[in-house]
């Protein structure tokens, strides 16, 4: 089934396998690729799969998480462009395909460069301190709708199939949605909460042709104890009410594809990356992350058949990788299967399981080496299998 074409609005996916948005932070300072951006997704051209999802796209400087990330503008615009001829040109000569890209839009919010919060959050600033001075306020949260929409404009520009309007891992509109003691029209009920997410997939429905795919990739919960944390009690258990209501109005504004996620890796990435080894002691097993996903993404699909469904998590799966991914389709938890650190580790794992050569050797360890290279404020990538990133770790490791 992972190897079966599907069909999304008026575009024909050409298999379920969906390659993960993975921030590298390695543009170049104006916020095009670089000559590693492109090495990376000229790998992912390559890899045969039917989506590939690009990383976060800042829609404003003030947004970005660091100096080198991604950053779509009319000033960079052709250098987008010919990386996605080239993709394109690859994909159909190597793997006889026409591949889904996808651009995420995002702004970073408190992790942007100069964070910007949209409250005080006493567990977060024990890792990363702000202060009053840091909170967004209505105003400027009334521009960014308009700024969404540009980005929208340009990927289209750029030859992007679709834009991922990102709610997730903490970044802004995330941490709206947690905003319980928030005042004024971003804070305190839902509908307050989640306004400026709407009105941005809302402009930037307005932005798109017909036949480009609206999606988002959305923290269904945050899995941190409310009132600082979305889809969850004060016993910090999964609570779903918010979140069903939520996506129920997502799909009622136009969203084709909810790319299923959970978690803020700058808090508690053992949940949105479940790992074998990593920088501290999980409070909770991989298997109890890998059932959560599993309990999230069946219980979307079984409430919004006609969302189309992305399923995360599937990288920590290594030698039973395929095997999970079929299951997981052919018992309807989700449409589309997607690996984010098993392409940065092994870009050809797709395209080696349809020729019946793939090596599990080669597949990712979840190690969470990737993530440990961009908290230390590098260029992120595979630290295990590559020797470029393989060095920068030894180096942050001294």
């Amino acid at each position: 089934m992972i190897d079966a074409s599907i069909q999304v609005g008026k575009k024909k996916i050409a298999n379920r396998v969906v390659l993960q948005p993975m921030e590298g932070c390695d543009c170049n300072m104006d916020g095009s690729p670089s000559g590693l951006t492109i090495d990376k997704y000229l790998k992912a051209a390559r890899s045969g799969a039917g989506v590939v999802w690009f990383e976060a796209n800042a829609v404003c400087a003030e947004g970005r998480t660091n100096p080198r990330q991604m950053m779509l503008t009319k000033d960079n615009l052709s250098q987008f462009q010919a990386l996605l001829r080239q993709m394109r040109e690859i994909a159909s000569n190597e793997c006889g395909i026409s591949p889904i890209f996808i651009l995420q839009l995002t702004h970073s919010g408190r992790q942007s460069m100069t964070p910007m919060i949209a409250y005080r959050h006493p567990l977060y600033e024990e890792k990363r301190p702000a202060t009053d001075a840091n909170i967004v306020t209505d105003e400027y949260l009334d521009t960014l709708p308009k700024k969404y929409a540009e980005a929208a404009r340009l990927s289209m520009a750029a030859g992007f199939d679709g834009v991922d309007v990102k709610s997730c891992h903490g970044y802004l509109f995330q941490e709206l949605l947690s905003a319980f003691t928030r005042e004024g029209r971003y804070g305190g009920s839902l509908e307050n909460r989640a306004r400026l997410y709407l009105d941005c997939v809302r402009e930037v429905k307005k932005a798109l042709p017909a036949d480009a795919l609206l999606t988002t990739r959305l923290s269904v919960s945050d899995m941190v104890p409310k009132p600082y944390g979305f889809g969850t009690t004060e016993d910090n258990a999964l609570d779903l009410t918010e979140p069903d209501m939520l996506i129920e109005r997502l799909a009622k504004e136009g969203i084709q594809i909810l790319n299923v996620t959970v978690g803020n890796p700058y808090y508690n990435p053992h949940v949105n990356r479940p790992y074998r080894k990593g920088g501290y002691i999980a409070p909770e097993s991989p298997k109890a992350g890998l059932e959560r996903f599993e309990y999230i993404e069946g219980h979307i699909k079984e409430k919004f058949p006609n969302l189309t469904v992305v399923g995360s998590g599937l990288s920590y799966y290594r030698n039973d990788l395929m095997e999970q991914s079929e299951r997981q389709l052919c018992e309807g938890i989700c449409d589309m299967v997607g690996y984010g650190r098993m392409w940065l580790a092994y870009p050809t794992f797709y395209r080696d399981h349809l020729n019946g050569a793939l090596d599990p050797k080669k597949c990712c360890l979840t190690c969470s080496k990737c993530t440990e290279l961009m908290r230390a404020k590098q260029v992120s990538g595979c630290a295990v299998f590559n020797e470029y990133y393989r060095d920068l770790y030894k180096e942050i490791q001294k």
